[in-house]
């Protein structure tokens, strides 16, 4: 079996896979503090939980964009499994050409989530990823990252607010009935994931308008928070949630592991 870690700067998403297939996924809060026993002991216990040995899982890889988490969860996940992940990211050799200025600063998401976006739909994409950032991933059909758009996040956008007004307090951010909160709640709610909404459909409108041939990309949604947009953005055609851990096995393919 293939372990996948995605590691984001909020979220660490971990997938099992048998062959092709994810078998189990788990979510966990990125916690920068943890030591690797730490890490080893949530590996163990997760996998226990599921039913699976350790000495099932026969190859790991990770992405991950948080630094400081990437090393202690790697030697965790050693301990854990007598392994060490293999990381991939913009230099890995992927067969994703990064037609951008600057191919080295891509984040490790962004390439498995255009890696996925190629082999699984063959066209030309747009991946929306839902997570700590809301993030654009532009992709051509015929193999080629060509940049996109970083966006602040659902959620630090609506944490920001409420800090930084006294009188706000921190709301459950589900979709408001109306647009026009009658409460106060309900003006946050509709401000935070309407106005999330019709930012991404706009950028999407912004981003098919200059897209190169004046193609139609497909539009795709990821990430934790995107089953809250799929519902209410125009123009995302498919949701997709495991788009990165996808991204993450074919990578491990292209790299040589075997599981």
């Amino acid at each position: 079996m293939l372990l996948a870690v995605d590691v984001g700067n909020t979220e660490i998403t971990l997938g099992l896979f048998r062959g092709d297939r994810l078998a189990a996924r788990w979510r966990l809060t990125t916690m920068a503090g943890r030591t690797p026993d730490e890490w080893a002991a949530l590996v163990i216990a997760y996998l226990g939980h599921a039913g699976i040995s350790t000495q099932e899982v026969v190859a790991a890889i990770e992405g991950s964009v948080a630094p400081s988490v990437t090393v202690p969860l790697a030697d965790g996940v050693e301990r854990a499994l007598g392994l060490r992940p293999t990381s991939v990211g913009p230099e890995s050799g992927l067969p994703v050409v990064l037609d951008v200025d600057e191919p080295h600063t891509v984040g490790a998401d962004r390439v498995v989530n255009a890696l996925a976006a190629i082999e699984l739909y063959g066209r030309d994409a747009v991946v929306v990823d839902f997570g700590t950032a809301t993030s654009f991933d532009c992709v051509t059909g015929d193999g080629r990252f060509i940049g996109g758009v970083i966006a602040p996040g659902v959620l630090a956008a609506a944490e920001n607010l409420v800090r930084r007004a006294a009188k706000l307090t921190a709301t459950e951010l589900t979709p408001p009935e109306r647009v026009i909160g009658r409460r106060t709640d309900d003006c946050i709610r509709s401000g935070v994931l309407l106005g999330t909404a019709d930012s991404v459909d706009g950028l999407i409108g912004r981003i098919r308008a200059e897209w190169p041939g004046g193609g139609s990309p497909y539009v795709v949604a990821t990430g934790g928070l995107a089953p809250t947009f799929v519902a209410l953005c125009r123009h995302i055609e498919h949701h997709e949630p495991d788009l990165t851990l996808v991204g993450l096995r074919s990578a491990a393919s292209h790299v040589g592991l075997r599981w």
